[in-house]
Order: C-alpha cells, then structure tokens, then sequence
C-alpha cells in the first residue's frame, strides 16, 4: 500500500475519538498506569517542536501500556495563568481569558494533529473558575493550618512587568519571564512555609524513582547542612549576636564578623555607633543591589567597620571588630556571620583588604598566599590542638559549647519560604479578607471559588499594586467574621500555584464536592511516570511535592509522594546546533513538518534523532530518512507470502525483545534503529508471513500509529491495532543456531567460518580448518598450538 498520510492520519484520529479508544476506564479491578507529561503554558506562538519531544516519550510508553493490558490514565491540560497572555492583554486590550481560549484552542488542534494519545475527557484549565476553587482551597488549609503568612520584606521586584518575583523567579539577577534586571523594593508579601517541609522534601527522595541527577539538583536546592549556633557577645552591652555556621571546629580562629546592613542591632545600637551616617549611606547604596548581585563570589568586596562595639569570641574572649557588609543577606542564616579568613576565601579576601588579623587553625597550606580550605590537623585551637579529623574537631567543640552554654547543635536550610503573590490581574485571586479588629480573615469554604471580576484595564499601578486595587466593588466587602466593612486582598498568586496540584485534578477533573474522589486517588495515585524537562526539577516539583505532603498530613491525599518515577527529556536544537530561537530564525514549526511528511513521520524523527535525555540538532534529511522508513514499512503490504524462514523468525524475536527493552529504559532511538534493522532483513529475504507483518505493525504502533492503523485495517486485524495485545517473543528464539567466527593464524585473521552454536572443540578445529583461506595459510607448516574460545574465536599457531 502507498503511505497516503493526509488521508490515512486525519481517518484514523476521527476513529480514535468516536470509539473513546484513549478514554482511562472507571474499572479498578485492572492492573493501572498513570503516566503525567508537565501540561503546557498555552502561548500565542503555538506549540514547538519541544512540546513534541517533551509529550512523545510517555505517548510510546503509554500506547505500549495499553496494548499490554493496562488501564491507562495519560491526560492534558493547560498551566494558563501567567504574565505573557497578560502583557498581551495591557498590549491589545483583549481580555486575558479570550486570548487564554483561543491559544488553547489552537494548541488542542496542535496536539491532536499529531496523534497524541491524550484522555481529552480529563483536559483541565487552571484558569477555570471549577478548577481555581479548589487552589483557594488548598490556601485556606495552608492557611488554617499556619503554612502562610504575611510580612513586610525586600522582595525582588520587576520594573518592567511591575511584580514581585521569588528568588526561584529571579535567578541572576533578571526577570524569569521579560529578562529586565530585577531591583529590591520594600513590600508586604505572603508566604508558604515551605521551609516547614524541607526535612520531608529530603527524605522522600529515598523511596522515589527519580534521575540521579533530578535528585541532587533537589537536595542543592534544599540545601541542608547541620553545625552550630553560636553566640557571641557585644562589648558594652547585653546584646548577642547569634551566628550559625557549618565549621565550628574552626572558632578558634575568628577574627572578625559581618552583619547584614539591615540588622535590627544597627537601629538598636545607633547611639553606641560613633560612625552610623556611614552605615546609614552604605545602608542606603546596598539597598538598591539585588540580592544575586550582592552574594556574587566574584565581586569588589565592600564593607564598613561599626565603630563603637566589638564582637567577643566566646571560646578565647577576644575582642573582635564588627563590619557591615552587603554579602550578609538578613533572609539567609541569622544576617549575622563569625569569619574565619585563614580558610574561607572570601573572608580572605575581605580580611586583606581591611587590614584584618588572619590566624591559622587547620595546618596543611600557606595563608601568607591564599586560604587554606582542606583538610588537617587542628593548630591555635586550645584543647583542639592535634585533633587531624574535622569530624572529631566539630563533635568536641559542639560538646563544649553545650557545657559553656554558648552554643549548641544546629540545621540550616538553603531553600526559603515561598513568595506566594503577584501585583497582577490574571492569576487566583487570594480568598483573604483584611479588617482591623479581626486581622487577616479567610473567605469562608462555601463562598469559593472568590472570582476575578471583569475589567478592562489590566495594567499594574505605577507603585506596583495590584490593578484588582483600582475596582472598588471588589475591594470594599463584609468581613466575614463579624460583618463589619473590610478590605479584600488584591495580590493574586503566582503562576506555580495550579501546578502544583494539576495531577490529583485529571483522576477526577468534574469533582465539585472535593479536589478528586478519594477511591479514584486511592486507585491511581501515585503517578507511575512523570517526564518532563529539566529546568522544572526544582521549583516546580518541589512545590508540588511540598503541597502534596501537606494534603497527605491533613488526611486530603492518600499518599505521602505524588510521583513514584521522573525522567527527563533533552532539548531540540535548530538545525545550527544552537537553541531554537525567533530571533535566530532557527525554530522548526511541527505543523509545516505534518505538512510536508505526516504525524507520524514527525513522532519517528523527534524519538530517532538521538538519546532521548540529550539536547539534539533538527536535521531535515534525518526526518527524510524517517519517511523512507514509513515508506518502505507501506510497501510491505505487497510483500506477504505465506512461507517461514527459520533466520527471519529468529530476527523477529530478537527485534521485539530489544524494542520491548528500550522502549523501558527510554531508548527510543535504539529500538527504531532495531525495527529499520528488521526491515532490511525482510527486503533482503524478499517476503515475510502474514502474521510476521501483524507482529511488525504492533511493535511500531506506539511510534507511528496512523499508518500501522491503516496497515493493521487492510490485513483483516479485529478492532484497532492500538489495543491488540503486545507481542510477545520467545527467548530461545533470539538465540541463533550458528555464530560466525574470525579464524586467526598466528595471530592475523586468514578468514571466516559459521559453526553451530557452542560446537566443540574439534568440530569447530575442523571447520576452520577446511576454510580455503585458512588451509592455505598453514599448509606445509608445522602446527605449535591450537587455541578455541566457543563462539568467540580460533586461533591456531603454526611455524
């Protein structure tokens, strides 16, 4: 049969959809798979060729799963909430929520297009008001529960987009959605205690199947490290300055500390500080750096020396000087730091710079050049003297802290609590009511969902408040707790919000009794498989974690984890080797490629251009080759004769072990490779069996399943290709009857031989023997050694 793609792909996606052949069963008494791709962000430019890539790994896994007997939940939805469709809206005056419908409309058509086994049943929108209901929800529990909080603080903020963006938003230095330089503004801002969760986040890592290298960029994010507390006091007054640090063996050798410029001990102190209008101007200088700015490693180190009061070490009771500096940050630690220059590099260099006293504890490098930061024996540090382990070191000076009641054992975490709001319009509104005599109030449970109202104006304030602030009638309301005129909060929340629960939605995505049905997440929960992309490992699969765990602590989720498997997808380059871009003009649109060749041409190519966890480069003549491999796949059709070849059967179930294999381990390009393998063979051999073909076309089903579809139709196959069962092979049958060996003589190959497989010794000396070529090379000579390794090698020694 001739490939007729435009005919064949449209014919058999109406099918599908009429027959609710991808639907996920109500029937629990069936083995399950849930297999969740991160939903998309449904933007006005369309889907790329990386959403293809991106959805094509769990598409193969999910359409194997099927044909092997599963119930398969493999669903879609929409992360709509966001600044760009906003930015849009302030552009063109089109409301967010038209252009939300019509991007996601075009990608539905997108994605269908190409084949994708999606459940369209369950397709949830984060914007939809039946959906957002249940994100207020889980806030309010966050909220009763004291996972949130309000505080005044320096937050990142974006003159450009006019919003406050957490660190994980902001990451050096820039703007995560228009790339503006970001700049620290005073603000109130909402928190999740996400810090409350840190210990949990870590040790849930040790019962999951994530990438190793998805495991570490979580635990760096998390950051824990376990030290000290200590506290030093300040001369001529009751204060202390409380410091942690993860080397207290190293005590001993502080000779100075650094205090954010914005502690509360400067204000307190003032009229102790002989220098304070030096402080408050270099307060001021730092205030408008942004924090990536001010913790660079690599930077001029700036400071001030607070005149007037000392720091006390608390093991040697020497006086000590205090600096402000602008790399101590108030949000890390306790915004107080002890500084030990002879090993830390940064201390170091600040000590040179200020001229401060640099003393040695660990032997084993030169201060007088550099930092010592390894290893050794413990020197200028009183009963550590000759200690040579930092383990031992830390332990004994931890037990003297506690005796001296200076300091004691302590955690410290590197992830912070979760900036949870926006100044903008197009995002969940917060169900949070704010009146004087009752404080902060929740919207009560039954008044959810709390909804955007419409407006036509969406442009921020130029002081950053939200443009809900400007609507009266949403502002002005009733305080639920005792009636009185309240104010309602304005702030909406952040993009990460939907999905961070998205998945528990899709398992029953028209619940408007609860977030899903308690047997149906009994049933489906946990996500079997979870791929998505590696920029998303961190904030976004932490925070969703975060509010799983939570649901699961107050009896709402009946697991502890939301995804039992994560794997991760690499990038599709342009055909220059470098990121698809617009500005490049290197960025290959899907559509134009179904155009030219087919879907199915497309879901072969993205999965057989190379490892499937590795970035590569668009080649239009691979996708070419892909075609002629669909092309000649057609053609086999015409080929069919009802005669067995012993050696074509064995190549059959050969190719079916290592395509049901590296479908498992991810290895797309390599089971291809095994089919396109097969497929000369059979053209070699000139036809193959009916059932040969019926077996061949469910094994590419999963790759190209509209022309196996057609294929499957025309040969009299019952019902669809897509759910016949996966073939099976036969174990003994991918072993060979024979094996061909080099024959060496003296070392160099003189020719080949085929013996039957695991033959003896003499059987295989024979055989090699009577080879031509071998018989040649040893005739007249007399023979030293004969040296048979079965199935791998002969080689006979002659002189």
């Amino acid at each position: 049969m001739k490939y007729d793609f435009p005919n064949i792909e449209p014919k058999w996606q109406k099918r599908w959809e009429e027959a609710h052949v991808f639907e996920a069963s109500s029937d629990h008494t069936k083995p399950k798979f849930y297999g969740l791709v991160e939903f998309p962000y449904p933007s006005g430019a369309g889907m790329h060729v990386g959403h293809i890539k991106a959805y094509s790994g769990l598409e193969v896994i999910s359409r194997k799963r099927r044909m092997e007997g599963y119930n398969v939940l493999f669903p879609i939805g929409f992360d709509a909430y966001g600044l760009p469709t906003e930015n849009y809206a302030i552009k063109t005056g089109i409301h967010p929520r038209q252009v939300t419908d019509k991007n996601i409309e075009r990608f539905t058509s997108q994605l269908k297009r190409v084949g994708f086994s999606f459940d369209w049943t369950r397709v949830v929108d984060t914007t939809e008001e039946k959906y957002y209901k249940w994100t207020q929800y889980i806030f309010l529990k966050m909220f009763e529960n004291g996972l949130v909080f309000r505080d005044t603080a320096l937050v990142n903020y974006c003159p450009s987009c006019k919003v406050v963006l957490s660190n994980e938003d902001s990451q050096g230095g820039k703007c995560d959605i228009c790339h503006s330089d970001i700049v620290q503004k005073s603000k109130d801002v909402w928190y999740l205690r996400i810090t409350e969760y840190a210990d949990k986040l870590l040790q849930g890592l040790e019962g999951v199947d994530y990438l190793p290298q998805v495991k570490q960029q979580q635990v760096n994010w998390i950051g824990k490290s376990t030290g000290a507390f200590v506290n030093f006091a300040v001369t001529g007054t009751d204060e202390k300055l409380r410091i942690y640090t993860t080397r207290p063996d190293t005590l001993y050798g502080v000779t100075f500390m650094v205090i954010a410029p914005e502690h509360p001990m400067l204000d307190k102190l003032s009229d102790r500080i002989a220098n304070m209008d030096e402080i408050v101007a270099y307060r001021e200088v730092c205030a408008k750096k942004t924090e990536f700015e001010r913790t660079q490693l690599v930077k001029e180190k700036t400071g001030v020396r607070i005149e007037g009061i000392c720091g006390i070490n608390p093991v040697n009771g020497k006086e000590i000087p205090i600096y402000t500096a602008d790399y101590v940050m108030m949000g890390y630690g306790t915004g107080a730091i002890m500084a030990v220059p002879a090993h830390d590099e940064r201390d170091y260099e600040f000590a040179k710079k200020f001229g401060i006293d640099i003393i040695e504890v660990i032997k084993g490098g030169d201060i007088e050049k550099e930092a010592y930061t390894g290893d050794g024996e413990m020197v200028n540090s009183d009963f550590l003297n000759g200690i040579a382990t930092k383990k031992e070191a830390i332990e004994k000076m931890l037990a003297y802290l506690g005796e001296q009641g200076i300091g004691e054992a302590g955690v410290q975490y590197k992830m912070k609590d979760w900036a949870f709001n926006r100044q903008r319009y197009w995002g969940e509104p917060i169900p949070i009511v704010h009146y004087p005599k009752c404080g902060m109030v929740p919207v009560p449970y039954e008044e959810l969902p709390l909804r955007l109202p419409e407006i036509k104006e969406f442009a921020p304030g130029e002081g950053g408040e939200s443009p809900l602030a400007k609507i009266d009638s949403y502002v002005n309301c009733s305080c639920p707790k005792c009636g009185g005129a309240a104010k309602r909060e304005t702030d909406t929340m952040p993009q990460w919000a939907g999905s961070s629960w998205y998945f528990l939605r899709y398992i029953d995505p028209k619940n408007d009794q609860c977030l899903a049905d308690m047997d149906e997440m009994k049933y489906w929960l946990p996500v079997d498989w979870y791929n998505g992309g590696m920029e998303h490992v961190t904030r976004h699969m932490i925070y969703s974690r975060f509010w799983h765990k939570f649901l699961y602590d107050i009896g709402e989720v009946p697991t502890s984890e939301p995804y039992a498997k994560r794997t991760a997808q690499g990038l599709i380059l342009g055909p220059d080797g470098d990121k698809m871009s617009k500005s490049k003009g290197n960025v290959v649109d899907p559509n134009e490629v179904v155009d030219a060749y087919g879907a199915d041409v497309l879901r072969v190519y993205i999965l057989f251009m190379g490892d499937y966890a590795s970035a590569a480069p668009w080649s239009e003549s691979s996708v070419k080759g892909c075609k002629r491999f669909l092309d000649r796949v057609a053609e086999l059709s015409s080929m069919v004769k009802e005669e067995n070849n012993a050696k074509l059967e064995s190549a059959f179930h050969k190719m079916l072990k290592k395509v049901s294999s590296d479908i498992e381990e991810m290895k797309f390009n390599t089971a291809i490779a095994a089919m396109m393998g097969l497929l000369n063979e059979i053209y070699d051999h000139g036809s193959l069996t009916r059932d040969q073909l019926l077996t061949f076309i469910k094994a590419l089903c999963p790759f190209a399943p509209h022309l196996c579809e057609e294929m499957w139709e025309q040969l009299g196959g019952e019902g669809f290709c897509s759910l016949t069962a996966w073939p099976q092979y036969d174990e003994a049958k991918t072993i060979d009857e024979t094996v061909e060996l080099a024959v060496q003589v003296n070392g160099k190959v003189r020719g080949k031989v085929e013996l039957p497989l695991n033959a003896d010794r003499d059987t295989a000396l024979a055989i090699a023997k009577a080879a031509p070529s071998v018989a040649a090379a040893i005739e007249g000579k007399t023979l030293v050694k004969e040296i048979v390794v079965p199935n791998k090698i002969i080689n006979i020694v002659v002189r």
